[in-house]
């Protein structure tokens, strides 16, 4: 007879979903030609994602998360509410204190955010962020960080 395997407790269940929900909302931001449906579930993915990191997760993971939610809303060209999470994951950095990537991501998700509408207010926060990353000591994270900055800029530019 085969053992009952033990069921996952609470934590280790939203630890579970906050994790697939956020991987699986990058599939859908990768993705060039998705669906109305599939932006949707999009937008769906990126809330239940910071949803439950809110009962396991870490003041970093709910700073993410905010980031996270605040793209995808940049990226379906819904500036108001990327603008909201945007400020909310800075926020979040701020208040603990969680070190320059954090902080400059806060600021580019403000920057995205504003690239929409406002590319003024965007390059303000692209030059914030860009200082900020200077104490940046991962490399990874700050080439990721660089990246997103450019793209942002290359966006508006090439929109005006």
């Amino acid at each position: 007879m085969c053992a009952k395997q033990a069921t996952p407790t609470e934590a280790q269940f939203h630890k579970k979903m906050a994790i697939s929900f956020f991987n699986e909302t990058w599939k859908f931001l990768d993705k060039p030609d998705r669906t109305p449906e599939e932006d949707a579930r999009m937008i769906h993915l990126a809330h239940a994602s910071r949803l439950h990191w809110e009962f396991v997760g870490t003041q970093e993971n709910l700073a993410i998360g905010e980031w996270q939610v605040s793209r995808v809303h940049a990226v379906l060209g819904q500036p108001d509410s990327a603008l909201y999470h945007a400020k909310r994951s800075l926020a979040i950095a701020e208040r603990n204190s969680l070190g320059p990537f954090h902080l400059a991501c806060g600021h580019e998700a403000i920057a995205r955010a504003f690239s929409i509408s406002h590319s003024g207010a965007a390059s303000e926060h692209i030059a914030i962020a860009r200082k900020i990353a200077l104490e940046i000591t991962d490399p990874e994270g700050k080439e990721t960080l660089d990246k997103d900055l450019f793209d942002i800029e290359a966006g508006y530019r090439s929109d005006a």
